[in-house]
């Protein structure tokens, strides 16, 4: 249950993070493009959308983060397997494991750094001043981006939150390939929704005259 939450939780943000980084790019096109407009120019100038690349840099950073746990849990990353093809089935699972395992160690490391820095840029200040209201002495507030004015440790914290998800991911999958032996796969050419030819039907009649015929039988 908590794991289903947890996958919709991670697609409905990269789909979020993709939607509004085309909308506002899109409004940023449209607004550049509308300022050259005589008739407009002097009311659209006025209109400041100075943040809008900033906003799609850090929306794209955090899209790329999450996007790439969910690439660990579907089986769409790229990988080099010509040596676990060359090795015997018995042989194999062992190097799949242990490169399941080095994933999750190296993003573990990455996130803990992550987390770390974000920590220092601005994060203690705000959990122990901001947020408990104790006196934090000399610990910084830490810097702000220069066009959305927004504490950076709020945008970089899209470093501990991807890699510790992506590290469960790693283990996740490496717990199922432990119990099955197998590891998520996706095929890169199927099309959802399209339905498979029969494969000698394709070749008798050619790939358009054989998805005529598959149209016609609907």
């Amino acid at each position: 249950m908590l794991n289903r939450i947890l996958n919709h939780l991670e697609e409905w943000l990269i789909t979020f993070l993709m939607g509004a980084a085309t909308f506002v790019i899109f409004l940023a096109v449209v607004h550049r493009f509308a300022s050259g407009v005589p008739v407009i120019q002097d009311t659209v100038v006025k209109i400041n959308v100075s943040w809008a690349q900033e906003l799609c840099i850090y929306m794209f950073v955090w899209m790329a983060k999450f996007g790439a746990a969910y690439g660990v849990r579907a089986g769409t990353h790229v990988g080099v397997d010509v040596l676990v093809r060359a090795l015997s089935k018995d042989k194999a699972k062992y190097l799949i494991g242990f490169g399941l395992l080095a994933g999750a160690l190296f993003t573990a490391v990455i996130g803990t750094l992550g987390a770390r820095f974000v920590w220092e840029n601005g994060f203690h200040y705000a959990f122990m001043h901001s947020l408990l209201g104790q006196d934090v002495g000399d610990v910084p507030e830490g810097p702000t981006s220069p066009d959305l004015e927004i504490p950076t440790w709020i945008a970089y914290s899209c470093v501990p939150l991807g890699s510790y998800l992506m590290c469960f991911r790693f283990l996740q999958v490496f717990w199922g390939f432990a119990k099955t032996g197998e590891v998520p796969h996706a095929d890169h050419g199927h099309v959802e929704g399209v339905d498979e030819l029969d494969e000698t039907e394709v070749l008798a009649h050619g790939p358009t005259s054989a998805a005529a015929q598959g149209g016609d039988k609907k």
